[in-house]
């Protein structure tokens, strides 16, 4: 706690807080009845029974509402410019995904300035911000050039610390032919530029981008450089995705969708974290992933939106939890906890994703009683404030 303290804030009157902090008979997601939360210098200095709440400079009256941890969102693409809804309509009238629009997406982007990218990113952040998302993180992946992903992750920088260097995204048409020589520039000048404004590296592992030996020489040139190491795995079929970010200690594989019994039991025994994504299933009409068999076999499992201009233009995690619950097997209690807790797991993050003493002071207030409602209620706008950094935010 600072020398001089700022104004402490008590978030009162709360009906259910969803802590996921377990104790007795609390259940995964420690939920609390007739509960209040304390705030002092951005962090949660008490909570406990209503009845017992201390004193504060400025109170929020929940009125019987549910709160619980500020959504995390570890997998978004924020950074770029332009929009493919043509190609959305035409998946939608029967033409499969393939990944190939994303080089659509790169043109644009190259072509944007700085103050149209940042404008892109700050409406997309408020946007989530007004969801409930209060830690997102943020890739390149649409630059593919040296100065392009610089630029792009000193930008998303200024709307995150959770950045994440993906210039192995596809290979751009300038190296059709040559996928080598461009792997060798991500690996040396594209790296080197990307370093002082990335926490994490990234690779789309996946037929049409690239392959387990270009993945694993990317991602191994990055985790010697000190970044964390984070891969698109197994979205568009069976494939090494998984095994590789396994055998690599990553932090998190994420789509997961085509998994084989080997992928399952590799990340149940592994501190890899499965992100799923369901808003590109829903927006490519492919198959869901299947949530049950990876929580059935000890898999920590986390929800994201994936959100970028091609497959999953969404930045609602509420959004993404209704789907997770309705075609991925999910219980709601389970999908809520992989919307906070698992994505902070997801990051290698202990600060957020939880409500307990000492913890980020990120509030999501619901306009219901319950955490249920979320998937209960989809598509109704059922945030009703948010306080990031224990500071209330606009809604």
């Amino acid at each position: 706690m600072s020398a001089h303290p700022g104004p402490s804030l008590l978030v009162d009157n709360i009906g259910e807080l969803v802590t996921n902090e377990p104790y007795g008979e609390s259940g995964p997601l420690g939920i609390r009845r007739r509960a209040a939360v304390l705030v002092e210098d951005g962090r949660i200095a008490w909570l406990g029974p209503a009845k017992y709440a201390p004193a504060a400079d400025g109170r929020i009256d929940a009125d019987g509402a549910a709160v619980l941890p500020g959504f995390v969102d570890s997998h978004s693409h924020l950074v770029f410019a332009g929009d493919r809804a043509p190609e959305f309509a035409a998946r939608m009238a029967g033409q499969p995904y393939t990944g190939g629009g994303i080089r659509t997406t790169v043109g644009a982007t190259r072509a944007a300035s700085d103050d149209t990218l940042r404008a892109n990113v700050s409406r997309l952040r408020i946007e989530a911000l007004r969801q409930g998302t209060t830690t997102i993180e943020i890739k390149s992946g649409y630059g593919l050039s040296v100065a392009d992903e610089a630029r792009s992750l000193r930008i998303a920088g200024e709307f995150s610390t959770e950045t994440t260097f993906l210039g192995a995204h596809v290979v751009p048409a300038e190296y059709a032919n040559r996928p080598d020589d461009y792997v060798s520039l991500v690996c040396g000048p594209m790296l080197r530029a990307a370093l002082p404004y990335a926490r994490w590296i990234d690779v789309f592992c996946e037929r049409g981008a690239f392959d387990a030996d270009h993945a694993r020489a990317i991602l191994t040139v990055g985790q010697a450089a000190g970044l964390g190491v984070r891969l698109h795995a197994n979205q568009l079929g069976p494939g090494p995705g998984v095994q590789l970010a396994v055998e690599l200690g990553a932090a998190s594989a994420d789509h997961c969708t085509h998994l084989t019994d080997t992928d399952i039991d590799a990340l149940a025994g592994s501190e890899t974290v499965a992100t799923l994504l369901p808003g590109a299933e829903f927006s490519t009409r492919s198959v869901y992933p299947d949530a049950r068999r990876l929580l059935d076999a000890g898999a920590v499992v986390a929800l994201a939106t994936d959100c970028n201009p091609g497959s999953s233009y969404t930045s609602s995690v509420p959004f993404c939890i209704a789907l997770a619950v309705r075609e991925m097997g999910m219980t709601p209690a389970e999908a809520v906890w992989a919307a906070t807790a698992g994505g902070a797991r997801a990051l290698r993050r202990d600060d957020v994703g939880v409500l307990r003493r000492g913890a980020r002071a990120d509030l999501t207030i619901l306009d219901a009683p319950s955490y249920l409602h979320l998937a209960y209620r989809p598509g109704v706008p059922l945030i009703r404030q948010v306080l990031h950094n224990g500071v209330p935010q606009c809604q």
